[in-house]
């Protein structure tokens, strides 16, 4: 009924077969491959930085990455995107290369690509180079197409 296996002996196998295993050695001036650099490698995107909807900051801001605001900015606003949420209120200039708005801005838009979705509330002239305005964005000033907005001050002139 029981019976007891018979052990097994292992198989020999010619060292030719048998993969070598990885050595830790060095050749004489060469650096191990987790510390070769690489230049190619891309930089993962940095996440935006959020300011929240129980936030109110009056002063400028300026960054060269992403911003979503979600609470009450009374200043000028620098960004490369900008997204304004739906609880958001900016008071000021808004300039960046991509501009959502959700939410309201009182002042200026200025942006290559400026885009006013149906829960927008702006107050005031936008500058873009594209936009996009859906149905039930809330719009009162002037739309002005420049293929430079970002350059062009407030009063439309060209800065230096």
């Amino acid at each position: 009924m029981f019976s007891k296996p018979k052990p097994v002996e292992p198989a020999t196998t010619s060292s030719a077969t048998m993969p070598s295993p990885p050595t830790n050695e060095l050749k004489a001036g060469s650096k191990p491959s987790s510390l070769i650099e690489t230049s190619s490698a891309p930089k993962p995107k940095a996440a935006p930085s959020v300011l929240s909807s129980d936030l109110t900051i009056k002063g400028n801001l300026q960054t060269t990455g992403d911003i979503q605001i979600e609470g009450v900015l009374e200043g000028d606003i620098k960004a490369h995107l900008l997204t304004v949420g739906e609880s958001a209120t900016i008071k000021g200039e808004v300039i960046a290369d991509d501009v959502v708005v959700n939410g309201r801005v009182v002042g200026c838009v200025r942006g290559l690509k400026v885009r006013l979705t149906s829960t927008a509330r702006v107050e005031g002239d936008v500058i873009h180079k594209t936009i996009a305005i859906e149905s039930g964005a809330h719009f009162e000033g002037s739309v002005k197409r420049n293929d430079d907005p970002l350059n062009i001050t407030s009063k439309g002139k060209i800065s230096n």
